[in-house]
């Protein structure tokens, strides 16, 4: 393996490793191992996951791939998404306004400074309702795919869940067979705010905020009529807040937005060691 050049982001303390793929300098084989190298702590760099930005088709600016930090690949990510976004006109792939290809669809975006937006694929209706028992834990979670499967559970008291035990089990439950899911735990705090805490599938492990995990909180929330404004802020635990917009009805909207800050930290170079049993 060559060396090559890596950046590192953060959106609201999710934490991405992205690459410049555009010249192939990593071989389609070797996108999950060198992302298992890459967000391993103390050996690598240490992230939740890596995002690979290459050439597209004409219509597009670019195309992106996720893997989490396991090595497997997921269609969508909300912050890596919004963290590619800023890193492609940093390094004049795109225009501030920039279209780019996931797996789960076309994705458009909108890059001020350091505030992005995307406007998300097509998100389906919610897929209904499973009740789960854990350990003596019973909650029922709602099922919605924003580009990725979530279960969404609505708690009273955030901060006494064990997101990472709770959701560990549920992410593996028969009722989300065979792929398992995402899990989210919700607290509503007003007509339009939420706090949301994720397990994430792939990561297996809290993270410090879930893009396609708000977007999913946000949108239940609203076809529940639990929130009433199309503008949601959600509170993450990563301190900082994610906006949810929607256009149209909540159960069938048009158009989502998820929007935020994202930081980049720094660049480096990745040595011909890394790669060395």
């Amino acid at each position: 393996m060559e060396k090559f050049k890596f950046y590192k982001y953060s959106g609201h303390g999710n934490d991405f490793v992205i690459i410049d793929n555009w010249n192939n300098c990593v071989p389609d084989g070797d996108l999950s191992k060198i992302t298992k190298l890459m967000c391993r702590p103390k050996f690598g760099v240490g992230a939740d996951g890596t995002v690979f930005i290459a050439a597209g088709p004409d219509e597009v600016d670019f195309a992106v791939r996720f893997f989490n930090s396991d090595g497997s690949e997921a269609d969508m990510c909300g912050n890596a998404s919004r963290c590619a976004a800023h890193l492609a006109h940093q390094i004049s792939i795109a225009p501030s306004e920039m279209t780019f290809r996931t797996k789960a669809g076309s994705v458009e975006a909108t890059v001020t400074d350091g505030m992005v937006s995307v406007m998300m694929p097509k998100i389906g209706r919610a897929e209904g309702a499973a009740l789960v028992e854990t350990d003596g834990y019973s909650q029922t979670y709602h099922r919605i795919n924003t580009g990725v499967s979530h279960a969404v559970a609505w708690v009273d008291d955030i901060d006494e869940i064990n997101v990472v035990k709770v959701g560990r089990a549920v992410r593996r439950h028969a009722s989300f067979i065979p792929d398992g899911t995402n899990v989210d735990f919700v607290k509503i705090l007003s007509e339009d705010s939420l706090a949301v805490r994720t397990y994430e599938r792939g990561v297996e492990d809290e993270t410090l905020a879930c893009g396609t995990g708000v977007t999913a909180a946000a949108l239940l929330a609203a076809a529940q009529n639990l929130v009433t404004a199309t503008s949601i802020v959600c509170k993450t635990r990563g301190g900082e807040d994610l906006t949810v917009r929607y256009e149209g009805p909540a159960d069938a909207p048009s158009k989502v937005f998820l929007e935020g800050l994202v930081r980049f930290t720094f660049s480096g170079q990745v040595e011909a060691d890394m790669f060395k049993k």
